[in-house]
């Protein structure tokens, strides 16, 4: 039996094998990561239709209008009606945000969604996502040893750049992987 070693923190990215549509081609970000359960947010799929002003604009928030041309994204198939932020380390809520990784954070209140409009005092960078990735109990320790994701560094500008499209293959060229060379079949030596 190996030791529990935390993900928290980094990138999960799929294989091409991977048998859940909901996941193909993903590049995940773990928040959390214990030896009970993991938490991430994908970070390559925005939500079809909807815009990040239009939602900001529908809750009443100030200055919505500055984030016009800004996605909201799908972070996962678990709880899709819940918005998280996923933001860098320098704003946080009180109680409310949980710090994770080398400079980021999350929060699922409100006031991120405020903090997202100020230029001044809110976050550098962040991104809404609907719903979140969660794995109980060993279950993505099985699917590693399956070879379903790779892992790699939390890259902050791959994490927050806008390239939904070629997220995939950058987080796997940034492993040194070609995209175009990977199998969908998996299997061990």
């Amino acid at each position: 039996m190996t030791a529990f070693s935390s993900l928290t923190g980094r990138l999960l990215v799929a294989m091409p094998g991977i048998d859940d549509d909901r996941f193909r081609h993903a590049v995940i970000l773990i928040c959390a990561h214990d030896d009970e359960h993991a938490m991430g947010l994908r970070l390559d799929q925005p939500a079809p239709g909807v815009s990040l002003s239009e939602v900001l604009i529908k809750l009443e928030t100030p200055n919505a209008e500055t984030l016009r041309d800004r996605a909201v994204l799908i972070g996962g198939p678990v709880e899709r009606e819940r918005g998280f932020v996923l933001h860098t380390d320098d704003w946080s809520s009180d109680e409310a945000t949980m710090a994770f990784g080398d400079g980021l954070a999350m929060t699922g209140t409100r006031d991120a969604l405020n903090a997202m409009t100020d230029v001044e005092e809110g976050p550098r960078q962040s991104i809404l996502l609907l719903g979140y990735a969660g794995w109980g109990e060993g279950q993505l320790e099985e699917e590693l040893s399956e070879n379903v994701w790779l892992t790699a560094d939390a890259d902050p500008d791959l994490i927050f750049d806008d390239e939904y499209q070629t997220k995939w293959s950058r987080a796997l060229a940034g492993l040194g992987v070609d995209a175009a060379r990977l199998s969908a079949q998996s299997g061990r030596a």
